[in-house]
């Protein structure tokens, strides 16, 4: 299997305009390939290229995971740390009653919530569908970030945990799988923990080591493709090339999905991880990252059933086991969609910006990459 192949199963949907043009990545037996289709806007004359930068949105949490679990191995950081110890903002939390019942009607938190709570998403607080409930309603009002990515309305650090701290939790922590808050957490946790700002941090940790030199939380103006947001009359802007909200450096780069980077450099993630943390992250916790920690009343949970169709997560990543043995991976709202399956050594990567994603086009890219391996 090369990029090539996969392009060539995507583009008559590219040509239908479901996108308007996609890169496409694979690394195979430690060989990758890149190959692109279409055009940067819908109806252009300019040729997406390999090399676009993008925003891949949530495709920065498995990112951010690790680079908490370098903090874990260097022993800044353990799994049952309380956050408190780095974010006392957070000391002493409350828990709902009932998810739909009013804010002040609340019992003790059982235990402190912990690095791994982050990690997983089982915080006590995120995405909810079940039912209406005023504690997200006051999370939207008070802007701490539902929705897509907006480095230019993100609120300061420290006024962004103020105001999630007047919240209460919506479950005991460690109990309930939620969508994504946990990760714009985890982002102060990792500033505060190392002493450092997290895109340096990152930069440092991660992207430097890796080689990854297009993905960061800011790109200059005219360096990014312009993305999309679907309309009732086709596409519409959501983010452009020369006047992008990624121009500016954001007051808290956002963990939930404020990156911007191309296939190549996502590749070079995904080779780290295949080759058992490459040498950077070690094998024990290279492997802890891409394996469910979920149970199975977690993994069907409302907010899971939502995102995860009933798979497993582990750090930062979405875990499944199938024919094809074990999968790992994660997309991003923007149209972005990286998997793995480790037995077969190989890795996939497609990049669009379209937003919500084309489900077409995440399946068929999905099916033919599984297709191309041996069952």
């Amino acid at each position: 299997m090369d990029a090539q192949q996969l392009i060539e199963s995507i583009r008559p949907l590219v040509d239908d305009g479901e996108v308007p043009g996609a890169v496409v990545g694979v690394l195979q037996g430690g060989q990758a390939s890149v190959a692109a289709v279409g055009t940067t806007v819908p109806g252009g004359a300019i040729a997406l290229p390999v090399d676009a930068v993008m925003r891949i949105s949530s495709n920065t949490k498995p990112m951010v995971a690790a680079v908490a679990l370098l903090l874990v191995q260097d022993g800044v950081l353990h799994l049952d740390d309380s956050i408190e110890a780095f974010i006392p903002e957070l000391t002493g939390r409350r828990v709902l009653r009932r998810l739909d019942g009013p804010l002040d009607d609340t019992l003790s938190a059982q235990r402190p919530i912990t690095i791994e709570d982050l990690l997983t998403m089982r915080m006590g607080f995120g995405f909810v569908f079940e039912s209406d409930c005023p504690a997200v309603e006051a999370a939207v009002a008070a802007g701490l970030g539902f929705g897509p990515p907006d480095p230019s309305a993100v609120l300061a650090p420290a006024d962004w945990i103020t105001r999630f701290a007047s919240l209460p939790l919506l479950e005991q922590p460690g109990t309930v799988w939620r969508y994504e808050l946990a990760y714009a957490v985890l982002g102060v946790v990792l500033a505060r923990a190392s002493g450092k700002p997290l895109d340096l941090l990152m930069r440092e940790r991660l992207f430097t080591p890796l080689m990854m030199s297009q993905t960061a939380f800011v790109c200059a103006s005219g360096h990014l493709v312009p993305s999309f947001a679907r309309g009732e009359d086709g596409l519409d802007l959501f983010d452009s090339d020369q006047e992008s909200r990624w121009s500016i450096p954001p007051a808290f780069p956002d963990a939930r999905g404020g990156l911007v980077s191309t296939v190549g450099d996502m590749l070079q993630f995904a080779r780290m991880l295949l080759e058992d943390g490459g040498g950077l992250l070690s094998p024990e916790l290279a492997a802890a990252m891409t394996s469910d920690h979920l149970t199975a009343e977690q993994r069907f949970g409302p907010s899971a059933q939502v995102f995860l169709n009933g798979d497993g997560w582990g750090y930062g990543v979405g875990v499944a086991h199938g024919k094809l043995g074990r999968r790992y991976g994660w997309g991003g709202g923007l149209g972005t969609l990286w998997y793995t399956w480790p037995d077969h050594d190989t890795a996939v990567m497609l990049m669009t910006q379209v937003l919500p994603p084309s489900p077409a086009l995440f399946n068929t890219f999905t099916e033919a990459g599984e297709g191309s391996l041996t069952y």
